[in-house]
């Protein structure tokens, strides 16, 4: 009996030799405490660290812990608070962070548990411990890419949508603007009929503007990116933004020498830098500084922007304004978000400069505190053509009687309504169809048009699948695509395109580029011929 008694005594010795070891070298941080925060029981791992991020020595079991951050009042106040509530019965799990900010300050995770005597009564608590620290920068990080996921979709979203509403709207626009156009043409009497045409062009004219601004947004504005010298453009500019800022703003621009040109559209650069400056006036009522700088800058793979790997010009714009928070700096690209009031602005500046970066292949980034100014960094792609001066516009011949057939595609009827008697005042015979289908019934049925003239996005065949058919029948006929888009899904690269709306010079002026081919007309087998209809 004394044998066996030994032995079960020795195991069960043996046991708890082994569990205090496993604890003893446990990452796992274990403290045991009695009322008077006494230490009981302390392991290696949560003596070190308790030495570690407070700058103190070891402790032992019998140390007291407030007496050991007796300098260190305001961390002393925290691990009382903490271990009050498990001291005074309560079992819980919390993260909170702890340490002198010097030296480090980790995210623990504390898990409570009360330490009860025979009978009952709360005699200490003890805890375990894990350092989380990395684990909520990694929750972090997760929720900063989730939060950046759901504003590119929201952002896409609200895209797909201006974007359908801007083409609508330039469907709208354009009997409108013809319209008008013509009548403000005309020779009328009344200088009060003068000045309401004027009034009504001027507003078409701005809502024009607008419907670009949005088309910018959503991408698809009409661009013609060329290689721009941004030094020249600024200094073109300096007298605009100066009237722009007005005289209580300094403008400062720094371009410095050897900058490569930028693959842009001048103009909507041009658009993009002003409106960048009625912003920075408004946020400066007091006066201040707006300045331009540009520099060479190179985006490495993986960058925050997600620019492709390569070389950009980076203009940066800053003002000693008000500044934004981030809630405001968050929502600052969303198209007609203005903190400016109602009628004081549209809330599409911000998001036409943000769209006009992104078509180019570039992009745009935001910093900015209240108080603190603003800089908007714009990134720019490094052209690779040379700069060259404009090229002159095509001469517009003046309408002659019979230009021959224009046959006219599109959908919708106030458009094409518009469209044709455009071009019966550029002196062609219009034939009309409503559909790409009906376009090529006509084609086969015997009409031979000396040009064609669709809309692109049609209900069933789109105008560049009405382009490659007719094109199979008369390979050398002038096609002209007009569209409320500017960027088309499927679009041959070799067709012009006219955004709508327009006025009837601007038809005059696209069609002038395809002079050369109208008035001579084709045969099925791609024989020029001089008639206008079989």
């Amino acid at each position: 009996m004394n044998e066996t008694l030994e032995r079960r005594v020795a195991e069960a010795l043996a046991e708890q030799r082994v569990l205090a070891e496993v604890i003893e070298g446990s990452d796992i941080l274990v403290q045991v405490a009695d009322c008077s925060f006494n230490w009981l029981a302390i392991n290696r791992a949560a003596a070190d660290e308790f030495a570690r991020i407070f700058g103190v020595r070891l402790p032992e079991a019998g140390d007291n812990m407030l007496a050991m951050l007796e300098h260190r009042p305001h961390d002393r106040a925290a691990v009382e608070a903490v271990w009050s509530r498990a001291l005074g019965g309560e079992e819980f799990v919390e993260i909170d962070a702890f340490g002198d900010p010097a030296i480090d300050r980790p995210h623990y995770e504390m898990r409570f548990r009360v330490l009860r005597g025979a009978d009952g009564g709360v005699v200490g608590a003890y805890q375990f411990v894990s350092d989380v620290s990395e684990r909520l920068r990694e929750q972090s990080r997760l929720r900063a890419t989730e939060e950046a996921l759901r504003q590119s979709q929201k952002m896409e979203a609200m895209g797909l949508l201006t974007g359908g509403v801007a083409h609508d709207f330039n469907n709208l626009l354009t009997p409108i603007l013809y319209g008008l156009d013509t009548l403000g043409r005309r020779q009328v009497s009344s200088e009060r009929d003068r000045r309401l045409i004027d009034g009504a062009l001027q507003s078409a004219e701005r809502a024009t503007i607008l419907v670009q601004s949005l088309l910018a947004f959503s991408r698809r504005q009409p661009l013609q990116p060329v290689a721009v010298d941004i030094s020249n453009l600024v200094a073109g500019m300096a007298g605009l933004l100066e009237t722009t800022l007005g005289p209580t703003i300094k403008l400062h621009a720094d371009i410095g020498p050897g900058l490569p040109p930028a693959n842009a559209d001048p103009n909507q650069l041009e658009m993009a830098l002003l409106n960048l400056a009625v912003n920075a006036r408004d946020a400066m009522p007091d006066g201040g500084t707006f300045s331009i700088t540009a520099k060479r800058q190179s985006a490495r793979q993986g960058n925050a922007l997600g620019l492709a790997t390569g070389h950009y010009v980076l203009l940066c714009i800053v003002d000693t304004g008000a500044g934004m928070d981030d809630a405001t700096r968050e929502r600052a690209v969303e198209p007609f978000f203005s903190t400016k009031g109602i009628g004081k602005g549209t809330g599409l500046g911000l998001s036409m400069v943000h769209g006009l970066a992104a078509q180019l292949g570039g992009g745009l980034t935001i910093d900015s505190a209240p108080g603190k100014g603003t800089t908007i960094e714009l990134w720019l792609p490094i052209s690779t053509a040379e700069i060259c001066a404009g090229q002159a516009p095509a001469a517009v011949a003046p309408p002659c009687a019979d230009r021959g057939v224009a046959l006219l595609v599109d959908d919708e009827v106030l458009v094409r309504m518009s469209i044709a008697d455009m071009l019966t005042d550029l002196g062609f015979h219009v034939v009309e169809a409503g559909s790409a289908e009906e376009a090529l019934q006509l084609l086969a049925a015997g009409t031979a048009p000396n040009i064609l003239v669709t809309d692109h996005l049609m209900h069933g065949m789109t105008g560049t699948d009405l382009a490659r058919e007719a094109r199979a029948i008369f390979p050398a006929m002038p096609i002209l695509i007009v569209s409320g888009y500017a960027k088309l899904e499927g679009m041959a690269l070799d067709l012009p395109l006219l955004t709508k709306p327009f006025r009837n010079a601007d038809l005059a002026a696209s069609i002038a580029a395809l002079l050369p081919f109208v008035g001579e007309q084709r045969d099925d087998a791609g024989q020029q011929t001089g008639g206008v209809s079989r």
